[in-house]
C-alpha cells in the first residue's frame, strides 16, 4: 500500500516544521512549500532527506498548483502569523493571508485534492468577555489578521459547500514551543520571556499583564492536525485547538521564571493595537468531532521549550 501524500505549506515554519516530523512519524510522503520569509532550514534539518521541498510563493496560481499534484491532503500553515505587523502592513499581509488561502484552497479543488486543513486562529474572536470562547460565538475580529484569518475560515467552509472539497478549519490558540523565533521583532510572549529569564535580561510586557491567554503545547497542536487529517465528521467545521486552560502574562513570567531559576524585572509599555484582553477555549467540539483533547500541560510545555533555547 502506498504512503499517502501530504503537501504542509509553511513547512519551514515553527509549526509546520513539526506538522512535518509529525507526518513523517505516521509514515505520510510530505511535500513542503514555503518561501522562507519566516519559515527556516535548520527547522527541517533532521527531515530534508525524507521529504520534497519546494520553495515558491504559495499565493502564486502556478507555484501552488504544482505543490498539490498528487497530494491527498493540504496542511495550509503558510501565513504572515503576526496581530502587530497586519496592522502595520494589511496590504501585505492580506495577500499572504488571504489571497494565499484562496489560491491554496482552488489548487487544491483543481486537483482533485481530497481534504484541506486551515490553520485558523482564535484571534476571530476578537474581545468579547464570554468565556470560554465557543465555535458557535459571532466573529468580532480586531485586527487585520484576525480579519484576514477568518475569511480564510469563510472561504474553506465556501469550498466544502460548493465544491465539494473536505476542509476542516483548526482556530489555534497561542501555539508555543521549539523553534518559535525569540528573536523576531513579532515575536511570540513564551520565547520572548524566556529568552529574557535565560539572559537575566528586562521582559517586556504590553500593558498590565493581567490579560491572559490559553497556551497550547506545539505537539498538542500537531496532533490535532493528523486527527483532522481523517475525521469523518469533521469536514466543514470550524474548532479550537487549545490547552483548555488560561493564565496571565504576569503569572506566566513568574513560571518561567521559576523554570529558569532567574529573577528578572518586568518592564511594562503600552499595550498593543489589536490585542485581545482574555482568551480562553472551549474543547467540546474537537472532543467530539475529532476525537482529541491536549495532553501536555502547560509546566511540561514551558519547560520543554526553555531546554530547547538553552540548546
Amino acid at each position: 500500500m502506498n504512503a499517502r501524500r501530504a503537501l504542509v505549506t509553511g513547512g519551514a515554519g515553527f509549526i509546520g516544521s513539526h506538522l512535518v516530523d509529525g507526518l513523517l512519524a505516521a509514515g505520510w510522503q510530505v511535500r513542503v512549500l514555503d518561501d522562507f520569509s519566516s519559515g527556516r532550514e535548520q527547522n527541517l534539518a533532521a527531515s530534508r532527506e525524507r521529504i520534497e521541498l519546494r520553495r515558491g510563493d504559495l499565493a502564486d496560481p502556478e507555484t501552488a498548483a504544482r505543490a498539490v499534484v498528487g497530494v491527498d491532503v493540504v496542511f495550509h500553515q503558510g501565513a504572515i502569523p503576526s496581530v502587530p505587523r497586519s496592522v502595520e502592513q494589511p496590504v501585505e499581509t492580506n495577500r499572504a493571508n488571504v489571497t494565499g488561502t484562496l489560491t491554496m484552497l482552488e489548487a487544491a479543488r483543481q486537483a482533485g485534492v481530497r481534504r484541506l486543513v486551515y490553520a485558523a486562529s482564535s484571534s476571530a474572536y476578537g474581545d468579547t468577555e464570554v468565556l470560554p470562547k465557543v465555535e458557535s460565538m459571532p466573529a468580532t475580529p480586531r485586527s487585520p489578521y484576525a480579519l484576514q484569518k477568518y475569511a480564510g475560515e469563510v472561504y474553506c467552509k465556501l469550498y466544502d459547500e460548493l465544491y465539494g472539497l473536505e476542509t476542516v478549519a483548526l482556530r489555534y490558540f497561542n501555539i508555543f514551543g521549539p523553534r518559535q523565533d525569540p528573536k523576531s521583532e513579532y515575536a511570540a510572549v513564551v520565547p520572548r520571556f524566556a529568552t529574557a529569564c535565560l539572559r537575566g535580561e528586562p521582559a517586556t510586557i504590553h500593558g498590565d499583564g493581567e490579560q491572559s491567554r490559553d497556551f497550547t503545547f506545539v505537539a498538542d497542536a500537531v496532533a490535532a492536525n493528523l486527527a483532522a487529517a481523517d475525521a469523518p465528521k469533521a469536514s466543514g467545521h470550524v474548532m479550537n485547538v487549545a490547552g483548555g486552560r488560561r493564565i496571565t502574562l504576569n503569572e506566566l513570567l513568574a513560571a518561567l521564571q521559576r523554570i529558569v531559576g532567574s529573577q528578572v524585572a518586568p518592564i511594562h509599555g503600552p499595550p498593543r493595537a489589536g490585542d485581545v484582553r482574555h482568551s480562553l477555549a472551549d474543547l467540546g467540539r474537537a472532543r467530539e468531532l475529532l476525537g482529541w483533547q491536549p495532553v501536555v500541560s502547560l509546566e511540561d510545555g514551558l519547560r520543554r521549550t526553555v531546554e530547547s533555547l538553552r540548546a
